[in-house]
């Protein structure tokens, strides 16, 4: 436990170097005041360093790819401890083996203070690895053999791709210390989730006054009606939070409500647990599904109702929607293409530091780890998009560069609502929707031209669909709110947002070339 002499200390030193932040040029400084805030007592130390880092920070920045000396080439840049940095790939055989390995070297200097450290994460197509420096001098990391000729082929002619911990290491573990409660089922989780999504999207998350449950009459309910649902604490209120903020959504999960012939509600959901754990798309009974929203949901959901326009539930074709839903009812939730609605362009997509070439090494990763998993997220929809068949990642990596094209453009390729799988048509929440309401009609004579599962949840709640006269909406449609909102709100602690709602009419290959940059994600006309 540090004395009181030590938090004056610091609390002083960090007055000095705030008031005189230039020292004579050349000159070092021994440490910086964030260096030692682990030696502070944690309700000093915390509070700070909460203020300087961020579940952001455990992305890495991607600074270049270090490529064969012989070709008289290396890379430079800027690090977050070493100012001047250089690297360079050396070939060599010490094995003996067939292609041989390679020594990966790293020049650093100029560090901004002695106790400062850089942590850089290396990967290749077949691996991904780290390692930190803190002194000054040229370090290496060998890679003693290469995994074959493919890897030995593309690290000659890419190079070895160097990522950047901005954040150091101090920063990275208070990083993940703060991505932890985004996934945890608690109040401090909630209010986590609540924090990262005010500061990095600029939402705001306003008490409504109670009951936080509408006294839903189902008269009210139609066929085609929207239910855009965002849940806050768990583990799917960390994964929706992070899924907004790289979107630009304002909810994170969708469902669509159905009557039957005999006037029966039911609710549509791809991505319903059932009962071996897994998600599928299941139609069920208004009861039922509204019964686990308000008493099993532990993720705290906060739920809007988007009625339909009265023009619009017109043209609504329920036996067609009817017969979309049966024709995918059990089938798998739609892993297979979900990132791939998010990513319309090549930079304009991937909130900093996120971008491609992180992309495709988070993807390695998960390669090496679990690769079932991988090959059900991603490994399909690429070789769709390479018209190629049963490439592993490494190989679809090396594929592109084949071709003389870029991953970062392979992931742009729009997905095509009528591929077929290797489990039958992939539909994510929000495309399972939107295919629902293809069939039924709602696209008019866009429909051959719009693929869904380029729709994001933001997306599909800006189609002008719905209802745009309050005094037609429901009367128990937020009716113990001060504030009238353009939908209903059914459920929540928290008045919900859904910027730019109903304010898009459809056309042609809409949302296949969309940029959605925070905080303002930004789009122009007919993207």
């Amino acid at each position: 436990m540090a004395s009181s002499l030590s938090i004056f200390l610091f609390i002083n030193i960090i007055i000095v170097f705030s008031v005189f932040p230039a020292l004579p040029h050349g000159v070092k400084l021994p440490f910086r005041p964030k260096d030692v805030l682990p030696l502070l007592p944690r309700h000093v130390s915390w509070p700070i360093l909460n203020s300087l880092h961020s579940a952001v920070d455990l992305l890495p920045t991607f600074v270049g790819a270090a490529s064969d000396f012989s070709s008289n080439q290396t890379l430079e840049w800027k690090g977050a401890c070493f100012y001047n940095n250089t690297a360079w790939m050396e070939f060599h055989n010490k094995t003996g083996s067939e292609f041989g390995g390679g020594t990966l070297h790293i020049k650093v200097s100029n560090a901004h203070s002695w106790t400062c450290m850089d942590l850089y994460v290396f990967a290749t197509p077949y691996r991904v690895t780290w390692d930190y420096y803190f002194l000054s001098r040229e370090h290496t990391f060998d890679f003693k053999e290469w995994t074959g000729k493919a890897e030995f082929e593309y690290v000659k002619h890419k190079g070895v791709s160097i990522f950047l911990m901005h954040a150091g290491m101090l920063g990275t573990l208070q990083a993940l210390w703060d991505v932890f409660p985004l996934f945890t089922n608690t109040g401090w989780g909630e209010n986590s989730n609540l924090g990262f999504l005010e500061k990095h999207m600029g939402a705001s998350f306003v008490q409504r006054p109670q009951p936080w449950v509408t006294n839903i009459s189902v008269d009210d309910i139609h066929s085609g009606d929207f239910l855009a649902i965002s849940k806050i604490r768990g583990r799917w209120g960390g994964f929706e939070t992070l899924e907004k903020w790289v979107s630009g959504s304002y909810a994170g999960h969708t469902a669509v409500c159905l009557k039957d012939s005999e006037g029966k509600l039911w609710v549509g959901e791809s991505g319903h647990e059932n009962e071996k754990g897994e998600d599928i798309i299941a139609i069920l009974p208004w009861e039922e599904w509204w019964d686990f929203e308000l008493n099993k949901d532990d993720s705290n959901p906060q739920i809007a109702l988007l009625p339909l326009h009265p023009e619009i539930r017109a043209k609504f074709n329920e036996t067609a929607a009817w017969e979309y839903a049966r024709s995918m009812d059990g089938k798998p939730y739609g892993y297979h293409n979900m990132i791939f609605s998010w990513i319309d362009t090549i930079d304009e997509n991937y909130p900093p530091p996120l971008d491609a070439h992180l992309v495709a090494s988070v993807m390695t990763v998960w390669n090496q780890i679990q690769p079932a998993y991988a090959a059900n997220m991603w490994n399909e929809a690429l070789n769709k998009r390479l018209g190629s068949q049963n490439l592993s990642l490494p190989e679809v990596l090396v594929e592109i560069e084949k071709r003389g094209s870029s991953f970062d453009e392979l992931l742009t390729i729009p997905e095509q609502d009528d591929w077929l799988y290797n489990d039958g048509k992939s539909t994510s929440c929000v495309a399972f929707i939107l295919e629902m309401y293809k069939e039924a009609g709602l696209f008019d004579s866009f429909a051959s031209s719009i693929q869904v599962t380029e729709f994001t949840i933001k997306d599909a709640y800006m189609l002008n669909f719905f209802e745009n006269n309050s005094s037609r909406l429901p009367k128990w449609c937020n009716d113990e709110d001060n504030v009238k909102l353009p939908f209903c709100q059914i459920r929540g602690k928290y008045r919900m947002e859904l910027p730019g709602y109903n304010s898009m009419e459809p056309y042609a290959h809409m949302n296949e070339r969309c940029p959605s940059l925070p905080p303002k994600y930004f789009r122009p006309q007919n993207c």
